[in-house]
């Protein structure tokens, strides 16, 4: 039985009425859900002066990552052994089919619109879409415009968590998920992408290693499928996060996907924390003990971050604390609402920073918790 002790002044309830002249750090174990201390201290934790060493919070500017093939321009950004996490960035239709055999892909559309051609039959897409893609799965993206994605490759299955005792209705009814139908056939002309006359290609990623076979047919060629495991399609728009009118609730509350050791949430447009004056609107701090911390913001405006603009992503890992900025923390009294649409992705293993994206790194993101009078 795990029997919570107090000491010194607290807050009686977490987040809520925090001492006066005191800021308060949620420590605790299995992201949200294990044992925990809330400590109340006189200075933020992320008041540093100095860092030395690979450990610190960083930012990463991908809205400016270059458009070209769909394979060879990913840039990767960060990477363990349960997940890969790049943006692409394409014009023109992919003159080849592409099958992912390490991993599940979840394709976030950030900006563009298209057709996504796979097994099942095409489902078109648009900016704020979700495209789910069961590994093993063929396809192709044909934009309509220039179509930029934040693509995360899971190792593990990816599935929709269990709401509890939200139910099976809460934060999107599985009624708004949209499935292909094999109606109408791929657009993928023969002879591309280094194919003789009449012929097909197709790419499989296996340990990372790219193999072209190739086809006399195309072969995006089922007439029919039934079963329970296909592509589908999700937008933010039908997205209806759980709030709270008195009390800031964890992030775990918006979670959309899991996979092993890997969980994806969506932050959407909500109500902040007005029915009592007391409530912190803004996160807690924490340090991160058990998930690396990865958020890429998509649009609006990104309530606990200062200086952040739709294309951006942090990462936060194990180990350093990270939570409001200071101008964030001062705008929190008066703000009602968030419009902030973001992507999170925690992982229960550390990632490693891939060497792509070091060219689109901030490098003084660290110092943006500082007082003014630090910098």
């Amino acid at each position: 039985m795990d029997i919570p002790y107090v000491r010194g002044r607290v807050a009686a309830q977490a987040h809520v009425g925090v001492p006066e002249g005191t800021v308060e750090e949620e420590y605790a174990r299995n992201g949200f859900f294990g044992r925990y201390a809330h400590l109340y201290r006189e200075h933020a934790p992320v008041g540093w002066t100095r860092i030395e060493g690979p450990l610190r919070p960083r930012l990463y500017d991908v809205s400016t990552t270059p458009a070209g093939d769909y394979l060879a321009g990913r840039v990767h950004l960060l990477a363990n052994a349960d997940c890969r996490v790049h943006m692409t960035s394409l014009r023109e239709p992919m003159p080849y089919l592409f099958r992912n055999a390490d991993a599940d892909e979840l394709l976030f559309v950030h900006a563009g619109a298209g057709r996504l051609e796979t097994d099942f039959g095409p489902l078109a897409y648009a900016a704020g879409d979700y495209l789910v893609i069961p590994r093993g799965t063929l396809y192709r993206l044909a934009p309509t415009s220039e179509t930029r994605l934040l693509t995360v490759e899971t190792t593990g299955e990816l599935s929709v968590p269990d709401r509890g005792m939200l139910g099976q209705h809460a934060l999107f009814d599985p009624a708004v998920i949209e499935v292909p139908s094999p109606d109408e056939r791929s657009q993928l002309a023969p002879g591309l992408a280094g194919c003789r006359a009449g012929e097909w290609r197709v790419v499989i990623q296996r340990q990372g290693a790219l193999t072209s076979v190739f086809y006399p047919h195309c072969p995006l060629d089922a007439v029919g499928w039934k079963g329970t495991l296909t592509v589908w399609r999700l937008n933010v728009r039908d997205i209806r996060p759980v709030s709270s009118d008195r009390y800031h609730l964890p992030p775990s509350a918006h979670t959309t996907f899991v996979a092993n050791n890997v969980a994806i949430c969506t932050f959407a447009p909500r109500p902040l924390e007005n029915g009592d004056p007391r409530a912190l609107k803004v996160p807690f701090y924490h340090s991160n003990i058990d998930f690396d911390e990865v958020l890429f913001y998509h649009a609006g405006e990104f309530f606990s971050r200062d200086g952040i603009r739709p294309g951006m992503l942090t990462f936060h890992p194990q180990g350093i604390h990270h939570g409001p900025q200071a101008r964030a923390a001062a705008r929190a009294p008066a703000a009602q609402r968030t419009e902030e649409v973001a992507v999170m992705i925690d992982t229960r293993r550390p990632l490693d920073v891939c060497s792509p994206a070091t060219a689109y790194e901030q490098v003084d993101y660290w110092k943006s918790w500082q007082p003014q009078e630090q910098r």
